[in-house]
């Protein structure tokens, strides 16, 4: 199965960054270096998400490609590798690991001066890396441009076997920062071959309801709800949404797991058995859509727990 879940829902995880900052890391640290300085802070925070419920846990590997490690002394490949090592010992089989890959830093031509091709090269290293390292999906998150997120996703499809996880960050608008509809965002995902689409960061799920609906409309993909505990006081740190008001707001989110309408080409793909993978899950289980929930920043375990409590019943209670 592509995906261990609770009936129509997977648990992934929380912020890992907020998280690691409560846990001591400095001022201007990297967190993922910590996967070689400090693996045993990294390790405490997986734990904590595991403890809490999460099906799907992601490695400390946000930033860890080629682009954002020079000059650090790290190879993409050693940072990733102790990672996923280490998010594997925490889970110690009770969660699946996620390698995460976020943007390079760097735009793509024609915006910027990076080469599609040689994105495409970057993203590849680090979904080698991480499938190596024993990755269970690749998890392509917080993505504003359509263009780098379709080189991440070629690079994991074209070189590993890791079912991909794809989210961009939407602002009030319902764009992306660079201008990316979630249609456009959607459309693309499915077709370069994405398990799961989504989006992550930037918003309270109260206002990432409409962007995530307008995504649930263009494809029958399982969704991935990832967002921020609202916005940071900027004296105090402390995010503005606590554990229970994020997971009220939350709940809005069953509505999406009613599918559209299969499409003409995939009922004759239907018709003949050619379905595969996500499409297949989904159309075999159920007429409802699989749905990914957690948090992004200022989330901690307390909102997977909140979360959980609040899709399954206190009788699930973690």
């Amino acid at each position: 199965m592509l995906f261990d879940s609770c009936g129509d829902y997977v648990f992934y995880d929380g912020a890992m960054g907020t998280m690691l900052q409560k846990s001591g890391s400095r001022p201007g640290e990297r967190p993922d270096i910590l996967n070689i300085t400090a693996p045993h802070i990294v390790e405490d925070v997986h734990r904590s998400y595991v403890s809490a419920g999460s099906n799907i846990v992601c490695a400390n590997t946000f930033g860890a490609n080629a682009i954002a490690l020079a000059g650090t002394g790290y190879s993409p490949e050693e940072i990733i590798s102790a990672g996923v090592r280490i998010a594997k010992r925490a889970c110690d089989g009770g969660a699946k690991v996620a390698l995460d890959i976020g943007p390079t830093g760097q735009l793509l031509e024609p915006m910027g001066d990076l080469e599609f091709d040689r994105a495409i090269e970057i993203f590849a290293e680090q979904a080698i890396a991480g499938e190596r390292a024993g990755a269970d999906y690749a998890a392509i998150e917080t993505m504003s441009d359509l263009t780098e997120i379709k080189a991440a996703i070629i690079a994991v499809v074209e070189n590993t076997a890791l079912p991909v996880l794809a989210s961009m960050t939407f602002d009030k608008t319902g764009c992306t920062f660079l201008g990316f509809t979630p249609e456009e965002f959607a459309q693309a995902a499915q077709s370069l071959g994405a398990a799961a689409v989504g989006l992550n960061c930037s918003l309270e799920p109260a206002e990432m309801y409409e962007t995530a609906e307008r995504i649930a409309k263009t494809t029958n993909l399982p969704l991935i709800i990832k967002p921020n505990a609202g916005l940071p006081d900027s004296l105090t740190g402390q995010y503005s949404i606590d554990p229970e008001e994020f997971a009220k707001q939350m709940i809005w989110f069953k509505k999406l797991k009613a599918r559209p309408e299969k499409t003409e080409n995939e009922k004759l793909k239907m018709e003949s058995g050619g379905l595969r993978g996500a499409d297949n899950l989904q159309s075999s289980v159920s007429d409802c859509r699989l749905l990914i929930v957690g948090g992004c920043c200022g989330t901690t375990p307390e909102y997977v727990r909140a979360i959980k409590r609040a899709f399954l019943g206190d009788a699930q209670r973690i």
